[in-house]
């Protein structure tokens, strides 16, 4: 499994960016007043449906007028702000004339590029007064689960609105929405750490990496696997949503944990994560791979089986018990099944076709397969190819079989625990033998 790393393509490549001041700073917040109050309700909505924002307007108020600039070709804008419903983001719009109304958000509109100085034109509406506050059932939308406590504007592209939110667990996200900001039109959560190391412009501030990467630690502790962290990476986000990471460890050993947000849905230890983003880059992955194999070899020869494992690949997980192809130094394949405790077993790749397993790895070796039929005095067949064919009703499986010598073989019924031989019936008498040279019509 190779999850696709998410990017924001030429998104990431943001070239200008719209700023979110557009009037100078005051020295100080100013009081909305009644005559504010009631020139913006008079004058905003109009504003705010030229702009298509899905905004019902409960509070507004004019803020002020920029006249033309006929140096600059600046046409005579007004600016107001607006709240919305209850729970809804409110934003700051601006009426041009004789160009298209533009807004920005409470967030965009209350962010500074210079942190010592107060924002060009804050949101100060009792209705926006936590902004991002908005943001908490959209993050839930797309994913993430963050309850925001901070949150910053970071810019616009003609289609895209592009915020920081950092989250009380932690973690930070970059959220992009459509420009000017809807959450009705749904948003992406990304998380902040597929930033950290990219090339691109868009960074997050809110939130150290350091802090960010913790959540590697309540990971570890949720998988249970004893490892005192040592360092950790953060691996990448597949296209599902669920993130990544890395953890090494004081032992020596390293783990890939996948995430759902703070949630842990899956480990990996080293030696099984040769397949998940690249694999583990923390701890030398070969020798884990090469501590796995001998672990196998010894389970292995615990469940009677002489195989010493050069190569090793896991099946899904289906209950309690491991399910493993192992390739031998001879080549052949095998398959484990190991339960968490007491003694596994170990089938040739024939009779793990009995089990609901195939191998693909390493040769399969059909020679129990063949010694099945000697039992039922059938010496003629040396089975070369075997596939899954049937359950029956009464839970016996049948597995089809063909010969070396090309002639039609056999469907051969197996009792599947423990995988026992019951019977073959030749292909010349059963219907649905599908494997080359058993088909008889």
């Amino acid at each position: 499994m190779r999850p696709n790393i998410l990017g924001l393509a030429v998104a990431l490549l943001v070239a200008a960016m719209a700023p979110a001041a557009v009037i100078s700073a005051p020295k100080e917040a100013p009081k909305v007043t009644d005559a504010q109050r009631k020139q913006g309700m008079a004058e905003a909505p109009a504003v705010v449906q030229a702009a298509g924002l899905a905004c019902q307007v409960s509070d507004a108020r004019f803020v002020g007028k920029v006249p033309e600039d006929k140096k600059k070709g600046t046409p005579a804008q007004s600016f107001y702000e607006v709240a919305c419903a209850p729970g809804t983001m409110g934003y700051v719009v601006q009426a041009s004339v004789g160009a298209p109304a533009t807004a920005f958000s409470c967030i965009e509109a209350n962010t500074t590029s210079d942190p010592s100085k107060p924002p060009s034109l804050p949101c100060l509406l009792p209705g926006n007064a936590d902004p991002k506050a908005a943001l908490t059932p959209l993050l839930a939308k797309a994913g993430a689960q963050c309850a925001p406590t901070g949150a910053r504007g970071i810019g616009q592209t003609k289609t895209q609105t592009f915020m920081e939110v950092a989250c009380q667990e932690g973690s930070g996200y970059i959220v992009i929405g459509s420009a000017p900001f809807d959450g009705t039109k749904g948003i992406q959560a990304q998380n902040c750490l597929n930033f950290d190391d990219s090339s691109g412009n868009i960074k997050c501030a809110l939130t150290e990496k350091t802090a960010r990467l913790a959540v590697v630690d309540r990971l570890s502790a949720a998988a249970k696997n004893n490892c005192a962290v040592k360092e950790r990476r953060f691996v990448g986000t597949a296209k599902d949503g669920a993130d990544f990471y890395e953890a090494s460890c004081q032992d020596g050993k390293g783990y890939i944990f996948k995430a759902n947000g703070a949630a842990l849905a899956e480990t990996w230890d080293c030696g099984h994560a040769s397949n998940i983003l690249g694999g583990c880059q923390l701890t030398d992955a070969r020798q884990a791979a090469t501590e796995q194999a001998a672990l196998y070899t010894r389970l292995a020869k615990s469940s009677g089986s002489n195989c010493a494992v050069t190569k090793y690949a896991d099946f899904p997980q289906r209950d309690a018990n491991e399910v493993v192809e192992m390739v031998c130094t001879d080549g052949s394949s095998v398959i484990g099944i190991f339960p968490a405790t007491g003694k596994g077993q170990v089938l040739d790749c024939g009779h793990a076709l009995v089990a609901g397993y195939k191998c693909s790895l390493g040769k399969s070796d059909y020679a129990p397969l063949t010694a099945d039929l000697l039992k039922f005095n059938l010496k003629s067949c040396t089975v070369s190819n075997a596939r899954p064919a049937a359950k029956t009703t009464k839970g016996t499986i049948l597995v089809e079989v063909a010969c070396a010598d090309g002639l039609p073989g056999y469907m051969v019924e197996y009792n599947p625990n423990p995988v026992t031989a019951l019977g073959a019936t030749g292909c010349r008498f059963v219907g649905n033998c599908q494997l080359p040279g058993n088909k008889t019509s």
